[in-house]
């Protein structure tokens, strides 16, 4: 297995989709956002999409030069499009629009349409954090063609994986940083399962006829469909996030025919901010913050348990292991890489 550094792997990805037709500023984004997903143990999200990016591209369903412009837009709220760019350069675009109308107005909201796969939902809250933002990011629309997800207690699936992330700024120490699917697992998951040849833990898919099922295979060819977390509770923040991602974002009146593919064409983003010193000063609440983190951490852990961490330890972690001592890549994702760059003329 190939051990790379975070700047190895994001100079093979902009190098490929600058191949890919690519511009420098749009290639870089999606670069970063990849390696950093891997460099913080989040292999789903990482480098292993870039071969699908780039039969994005040539299907027309990514614009890989595109830029990102604003449709309308108040003091304290934005829709933006992303004109079908990366998912990365739009989603990036309205965080930064976000961010920017919150320090002024303590508070926005700004949705985002017409874009593509965004990544890791947790790197935006990570983002919006170092700017003293507590953010809440909502982002779904992603089964309105193809349904993957039955709600609680169906047999037939309605919506998608609808991820949602929170963030809180954290002083000293690495933000509260929560991000996960309202589905018992991520898609991307079951891709690497598959490729692993292993089989899904028990009580995360069902088949077509509703039984039980473990097979990632099943799941990847639609042949089964995937529950929510938490039983009711998971399934009631998926139609949450579903309202608050593309029916807010009002996403259906600007899908196109030709873009976005079958999971991106209907998506919506919301992204929630508000400044974290809006009633205290920001040390004040970045070190009470710190404190219930820290409050967390000394609790005794339960039997087969090692410790309690807080949400966002984990990937922190992985980030100061892989920069010291490299990012393991599997064999199977690196000889994508490679293919990929010599389908475009180069070689990595």
């Amino acid at each position: 297995m190939p051990i790379k550094t975070k700047a190895q792997l994001t100079n093979a990805v902009e190098r490929i989709l600058s191949a890919a037709g690519a511009d420098d500023a749009n290639a870089a984004r999606v670069a970063h956002a990849l390696a950093l997903s891997d460099l913080s143990g989040i292999a789903t999200h990482g480098v292993q999409h870039v071969p699908g990016y780039v039969q994005s591209i040539r299907a027309g369903e990514v614009l890989p030069a595109a830029k990102p412009s604003i449709v309308s837009e108040s003091d304290t709220t934005a829709l933006v499009t992303g004109n079908w760019s990366f998912g990365f350069v739009a989603a990036g675009y309205g965080l930064d629009l976000a961010i920017d109308k919150a320090r002024s107005r303590g508070m926005s909201t700004v949705c985002v349409v017409q874009c593509n796969h965004i990544g890791r939902l947790g790197e935006y809250a990570e983002i919006a954090a170092d700017n003293g933002m507590i953010s809440m990011t909502w982002a779904s629309g992603y089964g309105k063609l193809k349904p993957v997800a039955v709600p609680y207690g169906g047999s037939k699936p309605l919506l998608s994986t609808n991820p949602i992330a929170i963030g809180a700024p954290a002083g000293d120490g690495p933000p509260m940083t929560l991000d996960y699917a309202t589905t018992s697992i991520a898609q991307s998951k079951a891709m690497i399962a598959m490729r692993e040849g292993k089989e899904l833990p028990p009580g995360l898919i069902i088949d077509r006829d509703g039984s039980p099922a473990v097979n990632p295979k099943d799941l990847l060819e639609g042949n089964a469909w995937l529950l929510p977390f938490g039983g009711h509770k998971g399934s009631a923040l998926m139609l949450a996030c579903e309202a608050l991602g593309r029916l807010l974002s009002g996403s259906d009146a600007y899908a196109e025919p030709l873009r976005g593919g079958v999971g991106m064409k209907f998506q919506g983003v919301t992204f929630v901010l508000l400044r974290a010193d809006l009633f205290q000063p920001l040390e004040s609440f970045t070190r009470s913050m710190n404190d219930l983190q820290e409050q967390v951490r000394a609790i005794p852990p339960a039997p087969g348990f090692d410790e309690v961490v807080v949400p966002g330890d984990l990937e922190a972690r992985a980030r100061a292991d892989r920069s010291a001592n490299g990012i393991p890549v599997p064999d199977e994702v690196w000889a994508s890489l490679v293919q990929t760059a010599e389908s475009l003329g180069i070689t990595l």
